[in-house]
């Protein structure tokens, strides 16, 4: 790539990207907003390589799909590419984005929680119902996830799929994703509207911790690809792991900070602040 070019792309990393206060009151309404033009298909383009790379390198999953769980069928994940590759950390700490998640929280500034890439194979399964702030030891709510598809996301790839309002009551918080998850949510749900529509190149998501959310099969014959970074309130403190999956994180991403501190470990640097 020629260096004047990287160098516009560099730059998109950090140009302002103005949320309306329309898609603030849908956040906080709806619990998400998908947003249009987020990012340019030239950046898409160079960064996803690089993540595709990350993924295909890093990747541990390699047994055959009839012998995988719900869970492993759902899609190749792999994390933290930030401190695998300078590139890929440049994409992570994008200010852009980070600013949008700050907007949409209405904090003082964000924190990286972690990074994720999930590549749904050409055959990959369902994504079950779930609440991604089931998996995290933190006190507030005041976190959220940055969908960032890497292509064109049509309904046979398996776009994400919110259940609207669903981060406003309790019920499911205590299921990790699974088979049991599906069955119960999909029963649960049933009194929120779902929104499950395709994604334009250059569209991006974000939806809160509590959301429910899922995506359908990938059933188009090619990967769907997936960046996401999950942000936090930079002011984030710990609680007491509540499960198995959360005594995990808190030593893994969080490298195992006091419980009742701040989420602030090497792991979790500020990525915008006002």
């Amino acid at each position: 790539m020629a260096e004047l070019q990287y160098d516009l792309i560099q730059s998109e990393l950090s140009e302002p990207f103005i949320v309306s206060q329309e898609s603030i009151t849908h956040f906080e309404t709806y619990g998400y907003v998908k947003l249009k033009n987020v990012l340019s298909p030239q950046l898409l383009e160079h960064y996803g390589a690089v993540i595709t790379d990350l993924v295909f390198k890093l990747n541990k999953l390699t047994k055959p799909m009839e012998e995988r769980t719900t869970y492993e069928r759902a899609f190749l994940q792999v994390m933290n590419l930030w401190r695998e590759s300078e590139e890929a950390k440049e994409f992570v700490f994008s200010k852009k984005l980070a600013r949008i998640a700050n907007d949409l929280l209405q904090v003082k500034g964000v924190r990286l929680y972690h990074d994720q890439a999930l590549y749904k194979e050409s055959s990959g399964g369902i994504t079950p119902w779930h609440a991604d702030q089931f998996y995290w030891p933190l006190s507030s709510p005041k976190t959220v996830t940055g969908w960032i598809p890497l292509q064109e996301t049509l309904m046979e790839m398996g776009p994400l799929a919110f259940a609207e309002k669903s981060h406003h009551v309790e019920i499911g918080r205590d299921l990790e994703i699974s088979d049991e998850s599906e069955a119960l949510m999909n029963e649960s749900l049933k009194q929120f509207s779902l929104n499950e529509t395709p994604f334009e190149l250059g569209e991006v998501s974000f939806h809160a911790g509590w959301l429910f959310h899922r995506a359908g099969a990938n059933v188009s014959g090619r990967p769907r690809k997936v960046m996401t970074m999950i942000y936090m309130d930079k002011d984030q403190q710990i609680v007491q792991p509540r499960n198995e999956y959360q005594q995990a994180d808190w030593e893994t991403w969080l490298l195992s900070r006091p419980v009742g501190g701040p989420a602030d470990s090497e792991l979790n640097p500020v990525l915008f602040q006002y």
